[in-house]
């Protein structure tokens, strides 16, 4: 059994990289970024990559990378959510990352490790892993056809794209139509992607690929879940302790202290749901039962914990202002990103070989 537990070197990292989001995401900037047209933190990515080296957490030592595991990408994205950081790690560092490893394609995963380029997988947001996709057309060297959902695709300078060949390619992205789509998440904006003859590198079999970058995916957006629960859980029991109504804390009131409790424990649970996932993709133990617990579980209570951080806060929770909206967003977005939560407990029940209600 693995020690679930933040070693010393994990504790470390995520120090470092709470300060840098201190110094670098506050919530006004994302806000206003938002409005912006241009939601992504492109200075505070080339801080990450460039300056920490966690783009390359998971790519091995002799191709520029870290030689680190899935557990140290999960507690960077434990922080990412607890900033909401309009970065595109998990899209970029983590699934495009996934879907390069399964197919060997070194000089690419050197690009990736650095930051230097930012991958995408042409897979709408919301495709569970082993889920059907959607592909473009081969024809006669070059690929047509449009992708819709796309996460991150705005910043991503290669696209890698599956085709009804069965090949999975590495498309330059300025060749390709990227169109903003209306996205609820402001800060982890989708588009669509449209290939209209433009040429490819086949890379490898789309099929596994697509496969472990999703489950990877699915894996480690549990750790992103929690941390935005747990940002919002202490954001709103900070705020309960300083407001006051009929002259005491509205933190005070028996059924507030209930209902935080209740909150509390749902979020320590998220934690062990999300580090178990992180760690099985590290050691490749039991890994799709491990995933879909934790997505199946951590999705819903990052919901719960930004729904009732709005309404805790009150009227200073339903303004612009107040970064809760971001949070309420994220979550939701999230509840439907890698497959929704009904579509792990269905996942899960043909795993344990059991019967979905």
């Amino acid at each position: 059994m693995s020690d679930l537990l933040y070693s010393e070197e994990e504790e470390a990292l995520r120090a470092a990289v709470r300060d840098l989001l201190t110094d670098h995401c506050d919530a006004p900037g994302v806000i206003a970024r938002t409005e912006s047209g241009t939601p992504h933190h492109l200075a505070l990515w080339k801080a990450l990559t460039d300056g920490m080296g966690l783009a390359g957490l998971l790519v091995p030592e002799e191709l520029d990378g870290q030689g680190a595991t899935h557990r140290e990408a999960a507690v960077v994205l434990e922080e990412l959510g607890r900033a909401v950081a309009p970065v595109p790690y998990l899209t970029s560092a983590v699934v495009a990352t996934e879907a390069l490893l399964a197919c060997g394609t070194d000089d690419l995963l050197r690009d990736l490790a650095t930051g230097t380029t930012i991958g995408a997988l042409a897979v709408a947001l919301n495709v569970a892993p082993g889920a059907a996709y959607r592909v473009v057309r081969h024809e006669d060297g070059l690929l047509h056809g449009e992708l819709t959902g796309i996460a991150d695709a705005a910043v991503a300078d290669v696209l890698l794209v599956p085709a009804d060949d069965g090949g999975l390619y590495a498309v330059d992205a300025t060749t390709a139509t990227v169109t903003p789509q209306t996205s609820l998440d402001l800060t982890r904006p989708l588009a669509t992607v449209t290939l209209d003859g433009v040429p490819g590198r086949l890379l490898g079999d789309a099929e596994p690929a697509v496969r472990r970058a999703l489950r990877a995916g699915a894996g480690l957006l549990a750790s992103e879940q929690f941390g935005l629960a747990e940002w919002t859980l202490t954001e709103t029991v900070r705020y309960l302790k300083e407001r006051k109504q009929f002259n005491r804390p509205v933190g005070g009131f028996q059924a507030i202290k209930h209902r935080l409790a209740q909150l509390w424990l749902e979020v320590v649970n998220t934690r062990a749901a999300a580090r178990n996932a992180a760690d099985a993709l590290a050691n490749g133990d039991d890994v799709d039962m491990a995933v879909t617990v934790a997505q199946a579980y951590a999705a819903p209570v990052a919901v719960h914990a930004a729904e009732a951080a709005l309404q805790l806060h009150g009227g200073i929770g339903m303004t612009w202002e107040h970064p809760v909206h971001l949070y309420l967003k994220r979550a939701k977005a999230d509840s439907i990103a890698y497959g929704t939560a009904g579509a792990h407990r269905e996942a899960l029940a043909a795993l344990a070989d059991l019967r979905a209600p």
